[in-house]
């Protein structure tokens, strides 16, 4: 194989902060094949796009995003982390994200949870928009998430998350770990990090009839090492290095 898919991991940030329009526009323009996106609820249950539990970090405000309203957060300005953005952009709602991009550009929509009413509430949003759902993919780390939102959203892809190794850990627990609970969450595939990445993991979970996608390729060797093993998707924070990468090789 010698072309994958490049996602920009919360967009593309050079010119804009993670998780916002701009940044996810800048993907479009630029290219990318999809982007990555992380949805939490709000105080009042509407989905928004937002990485972190806390405002303090990347915003001009404190706080945690369960706390305030979606009402509250429209005050509220996202900061790149340089801290030098100068205007900041607002916390978009999942239905903006669809509006704007919908169809235009791959989705990768992380459910963020853990509430459990968390794939409900963000399936209903879905359902405004089903004929962008071949374009879509949903991911969590946990497999509840993802099965709750194949119950009210059938047919629509969802693929497990799957966090860094603990040291003890060797290829194949880790593996064995990932089958199991992509099994759990009825996956198409399980994303893991290039540090899990080798032949022996990769044969493993293929042969159980689950793609593998990669998650932080950031760097040469990463990917060097998803394309030899055939990774057709791979999530980036580096998209002009994985993009020129990608151009040398096709």
């Amino acid at each position: 194989m010698t072309r994958f898919e490049i996602v920009a991991h919360r967009g593309i940030t050079g010119g804009a902060p993670e998780n916002t329009l701009p940044a996810f526009l800048s993907a479009v323009e630029l290219g990318a094949d999809a982007i990555e996106l992380d949805v939490r609820l709000t105080a009042d249950r509407v989905p928004v796009v937002y990485h972190y539990y806390y405002l303090d970090q990347h915003t001009d405000a404190a706080g945690a995003v369960f706390d305030r309203t979606y009402e509250q957060l429209q005050a509220v300005r996202v900061r790149g982390e340089s801290g030098i953005d100068g205007r900041g952009e607002k916390i978009p709602a999942l239905t903006e994200v669809l509006a704007a991009l919908g169809g235009r550009i791959g989705l990768e929509i992380e459910i963020k949870g853990p509430e459990p009413e968390a794939p409900a509430i963000i399936a209903e949003v879905l359902r405004r928009y089903p004929s962008i759902w071949e374009t879509i993919e949903i991911t969590s780390y946990e497999p509840a998430l993802l099965l709750s939102v194949r119950e009210h959203c059938p047919g629509l892809t969802v693929d497990l998350l799957y966090p860094r190794s603990e040291a003890w850990m060797k290829p194949d627990v880790v593996a064995y770990e990932a089958v199991q609970r992509a099994r759990l969450a009825r996956a198409r595939a399980v994303h893991l990090h290039p540090s899990q990445l080798s032949e022996e993991t990769v044969a493993a979970v293929r042969a159980h009839g689950i793609d593998i996608h990669a998650w932080e390729v950031n760097d040469l060797p990463a990917l060097e090492t998803a394309l030899a093993l055939g990774i057709p998707r791979i999530c980036t924070d580096r998209f002009q290095q994985a993009w020129e990468f990608r151009r040398r090789i096709v």
